[in-house]
């Protein structure tokens, strides 16, 4: 392995390490502050983050036509792309009011089972036995991780199940428009998005405050700067010298992370039966990357 692939290899990890720990921070937040506002707070300053960095970066020198087609596109996406993003969020974040912050990090891990099957039938892209077979293994998990209690999934659980098919939908469509746009502006026009619609729901649905929000700044804080704008700019420098395959995977430890940071932050535990749920859907996860090994690429960009 070379320097600069190590050097991705070891960024991926951090942003893992970023996005895994920043479950815990959101399950703190909702203590202090209603879950629509504490998304619009996060999102916001992700917006700040990622469009400075984006204003910064002076893109390739592409003729003038291209940057106007170009500038169509990214628009059009960044709004798409927020506006899944903002869905999925809202769910994730009132579900992590009824679960732990561990298991909802495994549960939104299911996207990654949930974009091949999605891309089957709505791109018509096949997809081969091995992830049919993780398919399979992670619904076994997540039986064991969270229905404890009979053939139900908890509310908290099952809000957080419905984000991770949302998320599935917001990959499908960066990796749609993420070919023909400008990547750092596609990012930041979809929290940019993603703020504008949650403070606007907020304001109808909650009761918005500068003292609630200053009450959750440390999370909102962890959330949008360092999870949303610190992790994604890891990501994207990282994935210049990383092959995709191993992107996905280093990326995917998150939902390992995300039971770590629990329990170093919020002191959660979880029972043999869940562990052993979390493992399951952990193998279940690699599983379904197998196949993008042959091929040399992720079909999730």
């Amino acid at each position: 392995m070379n320097k600069k692939k190590l050097i991705g290899n070891i960024l991926l990890l951090f942003t893992a390490i970023i996005w895994g720990t920043a479950f815990a921070f959101q399950r703190e937040g909702m203590e202090y502050i209603e879950p629509i506002t504490f998304t619009a707070s996060r999102m916001t300053l992700a917006a700040v983050v990622i469009g400075v960095v984006s204003l910064v970066n002076k893109g390739d020198g592409t003729q003038q036509a291209d940057k106007r087609r170009n500038t169509r596109v990214t628009v059009i996406g960044g709004i798409c792309c927020g506006l899944f993003l903002t869905l999925a969020t809202f769910f994730q974040q009132a579900g992590i009011v009824y679960t732990s912050a561990g298991k909802a990090g495994f549960i939104t891990a299911l996207y990654i089972l949930f974009v091949p099957i999605l891309s089957m039938f709505i791109l018509k892209k096949r997809s081969g036995w091995l992830v049919w077979a993780a398919v399979v293994l992670g619904l076994v998990g997540m039986y064991l991780l969270c229905m404890t209690e009979g053939f139900s999934l908890s509310f908290g659980d099952g809000l957080v199940f419905i984000c991770a098919i949302l998320f599935s939908g917001h990959i499908m469509c960066c990796d749609h428009f993420a070919k023909r746009a400008n990547p750092l502006k596609l990012s930041a026009l979809q929290f940019l998005t993603s703020a504008v619609v949650s403070w606007i729901v907020a304001f109808i649905a909650e009761d918005p405050g500068i003292d609630k929000i200053m009450s959750a700044l440390i999370p909102i804080i962890y959330c949008g700067l360092v999870s949303g704008g610190i992790g994604y700019t890891l990501q994207m420098v990282a994935q210049k010298y990383t092959e995709p395959a191993v992107a996905s995977l280093l990326m995917s430890l998150e939902s390992v992370f995300a039971v770590i940071g629990g329990a170093i932050i919020l002191g959660e535990r979880m029972s043999g039966r869940e562990i052993i749920g979390c493992i399951v859907m952990f193998v279940a996860i690699i599983m379904v990357q197998i196949p993008e090994f042959s091929n040399g690429r992720h079909s999730t960009g």
